[in-house]
């Protein structure tokens, strides 16, 4: 199951959807191993309180505080729940100053930027996923992928977050090529940190 804090998440909300999230994704489980048509009365919905959930996948972990920390390791203590929290580099760190929580954690790992070659590979897909063909030996092409590359410097996740807006670019411009231009536009409408 993966799960995403807002960023004001308290400790009894991150308890709260997460009972819910982890109680619908138990009863779509328990209705597709019991379909409708075979099912009894007292066989039809979430039988005894069983839980299939075997991981629970939290992005933007950086957001919670310790108190929802301490929640999570708890839930990981008693129910016997894979974990794996994703964030910002520096993540275990955080971590490193609630040794409860810390003594846990198998290991940390952090994802390099995409070489040139991974780039081309997930750029061809969403090109793709448009309706169209990405040629590296088109000069119009060529400028894309050098300011995709410029802009995201390699980073899968700020990548993903430009697509939709390189999308909606198009769109509102009814445009059908990927230009430099077009990607300024979809850069200029998300929040990108300097380093």
């Amino acid at each position: 199951m993966l799960y995403t804090p807002s960023v004001l998440t308290t400790p009894r909300t991150l308890k709260d959807e997460l009972t819910q999230a982890i109680t619908r994704t138990n009863m779509c489980i328990e209705q597709h191993l019991v379909p409708p048509v075979t099912a009894t009365p007292e066989a039809w919905g979430w039988r005894h309180g069983r839980n299939y959930v075997e991981l629970i996948i939290v992005d933007e972990a950086e957001r919670l505080r310790p108190a929802a920390l301490e929640l999570l390791r708890d839930r990981y203590d008693r129910d016997d729940i894979a974990l794996i929290l994703i964030g910002m580099p520096g993540l275990e760190k955080q971590f490193s100053h609630y040794p409860q929580f810390y003594s846990r954690v198998g290991f940390a790992h952090q994802y390099r930027p995409l070489g040139q070659d991974e780039l081309l590979f997930v750029l061809e897909r969403h090109w793709r996923s448009l309706g169209k063909t990405l040629d590296p030996d088109d000069f119009t092409d060529a400028q894309a992928i050098a300011a995709i590359a410029r802009i995201t410097r390699g980073n899968f996740r700020l990548l993903e977050r430009l697509f939709p807006q390189i999308q909606r670019v198009l769109k509102i411009n009814e445009l059908d090529t990927i230009t430099n231009d077009v990607i300024e536009a979809a850069q200029s409408t998300l929040v990108i940190g300097v380093t």
